[in-house]
C-alpha cells in the first residue's frame, strides 16, 4: 500500500495535482461491485490532501479550453442542500444532509457554549444500515477543529470520483465550513481530505490527460 500526500494552495490546484497523481501512479483494475461494475478505473491506495487556502475563489477548477468543466458553481449551489438538509427527493436513497443537518446545529452549539478545546465536534455520515444500500454514502465523516481562531475541516470519503465528484464535493464542503465558521464566530481555516478510494473511471482518462497536460 502506498500512502500519497498532496499539498495544495487551493481546491483547484488540489484537483489538478490529484489528476496527475492518479494518471501516473494510480492502480488500474476492473470493478467487481459498485458504480460502473465491469468497467475500469485508476485509483490511489490511500491519499491525504492538505489544502491551505480552500476558500480561494473560484472554488471549482478552471480547466483548459476544450475540456468540459467537471462542475459549475450553479451545480454546487444546487448540491448544497443535499449536503446540509434532511430533505430527500423522489428517487434518492438518502442525502448527506439526512445525517448531517442535526449534527451541524449541534457542532455550532458545542463550540459556542462549551469552548473550542474539544475533540467531540465530529459529524458522521451513514449508519449500520448503509452497507445494505446499492450505493452507500461516499462521504463518511466530517471532523472539525478550531485552532488559532480558525475552523479546520477533516473529511473522509470511502470512495471518491475525482472527475465527477471531487470538485463539487469539496466546493460544497468548503461552503459548509464557511457557514459554520460564521455561525461560531471564527475565521475560515484549512481543509484536509482523505480517501482510500480516490479514482478516475476509464471514460475520464483522456480528459484527465488533457486537463493536466500529461503526455
Amino acid at each position: 500500500m502506498k500512502i500519497s500526500v498532496i499539498e495544495a494552495r487551493d481546491l483547484s490546484e488540489a484537483w489538478f495535482l490529484c489528476l496527475c497523481k492518479i494518471m501516473t501512479e494510480g492502480h488500474e483494475y476492473k470493478i467487481d461491485r459498485g458504480s460502473y461494475a465491469g468497467q475500469y478505473r485508476k485509483e490511489l491506495d490511500y491519499v491525504t490532501i492538505h489544502i491551505k487556502y480552500p476558500g480561494t475563489r473560484p472554488l471549482i477548477p478552471d480547466v483548459p479550453q476544450g475540456v468540459p468543466p467537471p462542475s459549475t458553481m450553479e451545480y454546487v449551489e444546487s448540491y448544497l442542500p443535499y449536503l446540509m438538509t434532511a430533505h430527500v427527493r423522489e428517487g434518492e436513497q438518502y442525502t448527506y444532509g439526512q445525517y448531517l443537518e442535526k449534527q451541524i446545529a449541534e457542532v455550532i452549539k458545542m463550540y459556542k457554549e462549551d469552548g473550542f478545546n474539544t475533540n467531540q465536534a465530529f459529524m458522521a455520515v451513514g449508519n449500520e444500515k448503509s452497507i445494505y444500500l446499492s450505493d452507500p454514502p461516499c462521504l463518511r465523516a466530517i471532523d472539525t477543529r478550531i485552532r488559532d481562531g480558525k475552523l479546520h475541516f477533516f473529511v473522509y470519503f470511502r470512495s471518491w470520483d475525482l472527475w465527477a465528484g471531487f470538485p463539487s464535493n469539496l466546493a460544497a464542503v468548503q461552503l459548509l465550513k464557511e457557514y459554520l465558521a460564521s455561525e461560531i464566530g471564527v475565521d475560515d481555516g484549512e481543509l484536509i481530505a482523505s480517501s482510500k478510494g480516490l479514482h478516475l473511471y476509464d471514460y475520464a482518462w483522456d480528459l484527465a490527460k488533457t486537463a493536466a497536460r500529461i503526455d
